[in-house]
């Protein structure tokens, strides 16, 4: 069974963090940019621009296009946004195994239960991650990430750790 990542709104253009470590991880990969996914013109690319885009649609279409690609059982690992897509993709059918999601602080909007295992990852510094109510209410266990804020799935630390998580359940 494959590993399907998400990147986070910044796309495939600042994803070469991850390269740098996806030769850790024992499982067959496959990176889908996010803004790909959600047709996101990345003409203007500044953080309030693509997010927009994302809120606005952008979201949905990736979410349909995800369900289009993967007809099979996959795992995930989601980055930010990427997390969101996952997340209403799986509502929408798509079939998982495991979901590792880092720093979607969307989710925080949600409330409705997933039907797979979930694990959830937020730097503890992260000003939109989802309160503790949040995760109790949807059976959750919050993994946070002391010292860490939005982007602590770019500290290599941290990576290392997620990456034994991962080849240890998938």
């Amino acid at each position: 069974m494959k590993l399907i990542v998400l990147t986070d709104l910044w796309g495939i253009e600042k994803f070469d963090w991850f390269l740098k470590f996806q030769n850790k991880l024992n499982i067959e990969i496959l990176v889908y940019d996010s803004c790909g996914l959600g047709n996101i013109d990345k003409s203007i690319y500044e953080e309030s621009n693509l997010h927009q885009q994302f809120v606005n649609g952008g979201i949905e279409i990736a979410v349909e296009k995800l369900l289009e690609k993967e007809k099979n059982e996959v795992n995930i690992l989601a980055f930010s946004i990427g997390g969101t897509i996952a997340w209403k993709a799986i509502l929408k059918g798509l079939k998982v195994k495991n979901l590792f999601v880092v720093s979607a602080t969307r989710l925080r909007y949600e409330t409705e239960k997933l039907n797979c295992k979930t694990y959830l990852f937020y730097g503890e510094k992260d000003n939109y991650k989802p309160t503790k109510e949040w995760f109790q209410q949807l059976g959750i266990e919050q993994i946070e990430v002391k010292d860490k804020g939005h982007e602590v799935y770019k500290d290599e630390k941290f990576f290392n750790n997620l990456v034994i998580q991962i080849n240890n359940r998938c």
